[in-house]
């Protein structure tokens, strides 16, 4: 019997955002497609997990049960309480690894403790992994069926208002669509990643995988299997397969943290940036957040990914940089909004490459590196593909004046039909001084640091 529980919050885990749960409910109607397609039937329950499955161990005789790993401290810790209550029911209790390639405590560095550094971490992983056999597909899933709640009485999809239709333009949810969408990517783009995967204007320039691998639709292990069996073949480069992969292991890293400081999602992971003076600011908040900083590339971030669920690597970056540095806003402000608005938000992977950006994490990027909104667009939007589409309000401007329609003159301005403060907001802060700030904000940490 296949059965999947859509646990309450006091089982431990993070309440899902409104876009995950948009992808969660997709991702189960293709699933129990699937499932009937093998003569079986997706059993859903919604509640207390332990609960839950008691009931169907009751109603179907089953004595065994089996299940994958969780690796939040709050999950851990209730799948290990319903594991410990199952057995003494005198049932077999199993749990797998299914979501990583290496368990987060598999992996050690030379003094016995974890790796707390992505590199070392990356050529520990590279070194010592081998994906295992695939297993077949089964032939079937006939078992017994039971009463089940349907999809949509667990209400994940968006109503009054409806705001996902710009979703179902771009994503397939299901196993078929992750496969696809690996398939697609090494037929080709993957050989151009080292390069292509800075450019948020290009479509093909990363797989699109990542909500699938949040959703269990596709392995790593077999993205891992297929780029080594396409680089053996000699349809994908070593360069871009391995940069691929590498990804993949960044992903790794990131449950690493979050296994071993549980609080990642809540706490600075560096405590010492416990003393630094975020400011506290609803209208910049909500300007970073619907996309009108008057910076394009930071706008056309914040635009895709209301609109899509997602948003580039690279902007993901950019954005986050604006809100911990320019803005001097905590980065929980960020997190928690993508949190709730990408439909690849990973419990592991949104803190740990907030807290990277922001300065507070594991191998950060040192607080000082501010990125610049304008340089950054015009390096890795130079055409201006991705700022038109997501911004066109101006995009009559020439490429020139595109990342900082402020420095136009009235007559560029005229011509492109833009009234700055009107049509389309003037910079929220000076570039300049939203580093001055960040900077003084980062000497006032360390001195409070040194005096605490």
């Amino acid at each position: 019997m296949c059965l999947y529980v859509l646990e309450d919050e006091a089982g431990g885990t993070r309440p899902l955002g409104a876009a995950s749960r948009w992808w969660l409910d997709k991702s189960l109607r293709a699933l129990a497609r699937d499932i009937t397609r093998l003569g079986g039937q997706l059993t859903i329950q919604a509640g207390d997990g332990s609960a839950c499955l008691d009931r169907v161990v009751e109603e179907t005789g089953a004595d065994t049960v089996y299940w994958n790993r969780r690796y939040g401290e709050g999950e851990r810790n209730r799948d290990a309480a319903i594991k410990m209550h199952l057995t003494e029911c005198g049932l077999e209790v199993k749990s797998f690894n299914a979501r990583l390639l290496v368990e987060p405590w598999v992996l050690k560095t030379g003094s016995g403790g974890f790796y707390k550094v992505f590199t070392p971490f990356w050529k520990a992983l590279r070194a010592s992994y081998e994906a295992p056999t695939a297993l077949p597909r089964p032939a079937s899933l006939a078992g017994p069926k039971i009463d089940t709640l349907a999809i949509d009485d667990l209400s994940l999809h968006p109503r009054a208002p409806d705001w996902s239709s710009g979703f179902d333009t771009m994503w397939t949810p299901g196993e078929a669509g992750a496969q696809a969408r690996l398939e697609d990517f090494l037929d080709g783009p993957v050989n151009a990643y080292p390069d292509a995967r800075d450019l948020p204007g290009k479509d093909d320039s990363t797989s699109g995988l990542s909500p699938h691998l949040r959703f269990g639709e596709i392995g790593p292990a077999q993205v891992w299997r297929a780029t080594l069996a396409a680089m053996e073949a000699g349809r994908v480069s070593e360069a871009g397969g391995w940069k691929f992969l590498s990804e993949i292991a960044w992903r790794e890293f990131s449950y690493v943290l979050l296994y071993h400081r549980p609080d990642l999602a809540d706490e600075n992971y560096n405590r010492d940036f416990n003393h630094m003076p975020w400011r506290s600011d609803a209208d910049a908040r909500k300007a970073w957040q619907t996309g009108q900083t008057g910076y394009p590339i930071v706008d056309a971030g914040m635009r895709q990914l209301w609109q899509t669920g997602w948003m580039h690597n690279r902007v993901r970056m950019i954005v986050a940089s604006f809100l911990t540095k320019h803005l001097l806003l905590h980065w929980r402000d960020g997190e928690d909004w993508f949190w709730d608005t990408l439909v690849d938000a990973d419990p592991a992977a949104n803190p740990a490459s907030w807290q990277w950006t922001a300065g507070s994490g594991a191998d950060a990027a040192p607080y000082f590196r501010v990125f610049n909104p304008i340089t950054q667009g015009q390096k890795f939007d130079a055409d201006g593909a991705y700022v038109r589409k997501w911004c066109p309000e101006i995009a009559a401007l020439p490429n020139k004046f595109l990342h900082a329609p402020w420095t136009a003159d009235k007559l560029v301005l005229a011509k492109a039909g833009i009234a700055l403060g009107t049509d389309y907001p003037k910079p929220m802060i000076a570039h300049e001084l939203g580093r001055k700030r960040a900077l003084e904000a980062y000497e006032t940490l360390k001195s409070r640091r040194e005096t605490a």
